[in-house]
């Protein structure tokens, strides 16, 4: 390529499978071409492309053209950390070493995480106290997977070596990032050397910003061609409008059909009693502060969060509720202003983590209070919670409504601050195996804003895949079964046995619950010669190794096996879902969105829970073709599917499998798929 010529991503993905020795694939060829456009032309695009068809070149490949021309960095975004790991650790290396003769420079990549991703080098110095409680409820935005506090680590004790490590980690690291040690540590000892957004010092104050992991990791990002990141940190640079990304001009979001429910997650608040309690002994200890109005005000907000009932909060916060609220918003106030530091540099107090980390609890404490006082006027939803307690027969864990209340907000709809904060001054590509429902991509458009009174304009395209779905693969419906009520029934585990018998193994069990899924691996397990797996016995990845390694053994578990289980061949022949996976119906969010959407004039239940339904089935369905040689069975023991009015809408976003609901036609099926 002569000096000065950008490279063109058609022209650089022929050269990349030539490279690596792939084959052309069409679909991955017509997502290059698609996504270069909507580069080119700004107009948004929602592509779907189907399970083998190379996604991840297809959309990298523009964005390294791209960045040969743009001032900008390009932005990566996936819901899940796996994914992250692959873009970073193997695609993208692997891709850049194909394709750097045809490139004028070199790429430069950078990986951004949340701030309680990485070791705090002012911690580990003992810039920060022990930690006395737990602070899973003090994290939000970036830090939404922040991982639970623990007690002072006893020197000799496996957490206090733990930690012992990782403060000698700290020193030799060059990244700090977490996922980078190995083998890995608990939640608990890595909290005893991490911050969270809310406790960090920041860059003007702290001692050691120069050293700092996550200050470095931002400045990469800062200057990088292509940075990759999560949809939390997207959601707060959307949201709250916070600088924890770079300015950038284009953003890809794979696992697009994850945005949503990721984006109300991370700006979703809580707040309870207990919260409130834990920042009043932050300032006594840290500030050397009277509490007084701050302990009066937790006791109120406890007494008040009493009387309510678990669920939906209905219409304005109740009298006492509300005086409560209002009392925990000014006493956080007046703390708030009472530990503000002179902001110098070098001021008393200035690098006192300590002092910090109350003045984080309070202010999450005063946002979250505010935002209750005024959920109404925000179109904001609020419900109560408790800890979750299993009731034998419910099918489900029930509050324990003895145990202290939660208060719960989080937007009805994420689709107007979505369309400003991150459709409105960016190109938009999104991404999935699972982003239309038939060859309707309008449900997961509306959800994100691009439908309605001003949205933006947006094209959506099926690549398709290059998989045989009809020859491959089998829709198997229990169209006899009697309707799915609570829990598991003698039917289903009695079909589920007929097909594990049939197929020998080698199925992948995906439940509406854990509880289900325990149950069904204790009944079943007598009656095979096969071993059955069940999540929860050991961690995810070595069980899904182990189902993969062995033809003949059965993984049963929940919704983090319905995505990401990637396990081609003769392992996982069978694909059991147990029931169609509807949002819960005491789901306070969903009951409020579908209520919403009924008061606009449209069916609710089609536009929230069958539309989530839909979307979770295929993905599920998905984990069955993973390679154009396998070949087995989706079986569906939810009689609803083949005789519910909304049967037709669910099956339409299922990859085309041949179907049957007739029991000796796929038992005969699996025997074969099992012998051969």
């Amino acid at each position: 390529m002569s000096k000065g010529q950008e490279p063109d991503a058609l022209n650089l993905l022929d050269a990349a499978v030539a490279a690596m020795g792939g084959e052309s694939r069409a679909g991955q060829h017509e997502m290059t071409r698609r996504v270069s456009e909507a580069i080119d032309t700004g107009e948004h695009l929602l592509v779907q492309a189907g399970t083998g068809t190379g996604k991840s070149l297809a959309y990298l490949l523009p964005l390294i053209a791209h960045a040969m021309e743009s001032e900008k960095p390009s932005i990566v975004s996936t819901a899940t950390l796996a994914l992250q790991a692959q873009i970073v650790g193997r695609d993208l290396p692997r891709l850049l070493t194909a394709v750097q003769p045809h490139l004028p420079r070199p790429v430069d990549v950078a990986l951004l995480k949340g701030r309680s991703n990485y070791v705090c080098l002012h911690k580990t110095a003992g810039g920060f106290p022990e930690e006395d409680a737990p602070d899973a409820l003090f994290s939000l935005g970036e830090d939404a997977v922040q991982h639970p506090g623990a007690p002072p680590a006893a020197p000799g004790s496996a957490l206090g070596r733990e930690v012992v490590r990782l403060r000698e980690w700290a020193e030799d690291t060059e990244t700090g990032d977490r996922d980078e040690l190995l083998p890995g540590v608990s939640d608990r000892a890595w909290r005893q050397v991490s911050v969270s957004s809310l406790e960090c010092l920041g860059a003007q104050r702290c001692p050691v910003a120069k050293e700092c992991f996550s200050e470095r990791a931002r400045e990469a990002a800062a200057t990088a061609d292509i940075v990759i990141t999560n949809h939390a940190m997207l959601a707060i640079s959307a949201f709250e409008g916070l600088a924890v990304l770079p300015d950038y001009d284009v953003v890809v979001i794979d696992e697009a059909h994850e945005l949503h429910d990721r984006v109300t997650g991370a700006v979703s608040g809580q707040l309870s009693a207990a919260m409130v309690s834990a920042a009043a002994t932050a300032v006594r200890r840290h500030a050397s502060l009277r509490t007084d109005a701050l302990d009066s005000a937790g006791k109120a907000l406890e007494e008040a969060c009493a009387l309510l009932p678990s669920g939906l909060m209905p219409g304005r916060l109740p009298e006492e509720l509300e005086s409560a609220l209002e009392q925990v918003r000014d006493a956080s106030r007046a703390a708030l202003s009472d530990t503000k530091t002179d902001g110098k540099a070098d001021g008393p107090g200035d690098a006192d983590g300590g002092r910090q980390q109350a003045r984080g609890r309070l202010g999450l404490v005063f946002e979250v209070a505010e935002r209750l006082l005024a959920a109404g006027e925000a179109s904001e939803v609020v419900w109560t919670s408790r800890p979750s307690t299993f009731t034998p027969g419910a099918g489900y864990s029930m509050a324990d409504e003895s145990a202290p209340a939660i208060l719960n907000v989080a937007p009805l709809s994420v689709a107007g601050r979505l369309r400003e904060g991150l459709f409105e001054d960016h190109t938009v590509v999104l991404t999935s195996a699972t982003l239309a429902i038939g060859a309707e991509f309008g449900p997961v458009a509306g959800s994100l804003g691009l439908t309605g009174a001003g949205a933006p304009s947006w094209t959506g395209v099926d690549v398709g895949s290059p998989f045989d779905y009809p020859r491959q693969g089998v829709l198997y419906v229990a169209k006899d079964l009697p309707k799915p009520e609570r829990g598991t029934s003698e039917a289903q585990l009695a079909e589920l046995a007929a097909l594990l018998k049939a197929s020998r193994g080698g199925a992948l069990g995906l439940f509406s619950s854990r509880r289900a899924a325990e149950e069904a691996a204790e009944a079943l397990r007598p009656l095979v010669d096969f071993e059955i797996l069940c999540q929860g016995e050991a961690s995810l990845p070595s069980l899904v190794q182990q189902f993969a390694e062995d033809p003949d053994t059965c993984l049963f578990g929940t919704m983090s096996l319905w995505q990401g289980v990637d396990v081609p061949g003769q392992s996982c022949r069978l694909v059991v879902i147990d029931r169609i996976p509807f949002p819960r119906p005491d789901d306070p969010l969903m009951t409020a969105r579908t209520r919403a959407v009924a008061r606009a004039g449209g069916n609710g239940f089609m536009s929230v829970s069958a539309t989530h339904a839909a979307v979770r089935l295929a993905q599920g369905a998905g984990r069955l073709i993973r390679a154009s040689g396998d070949r087995g069975v989706v079986a569906v023991l939810d009689s609803r599917l083949a005789t519910a009015r909304y049967g037709s809408f669910l099956r339409a976003a299922l990859p085309p499998f041949w179907h049957t609901t007739d029991r000796t036609t796929v038992l005969g099926i699996l025997e074969r798929v099992a012998a051969g």
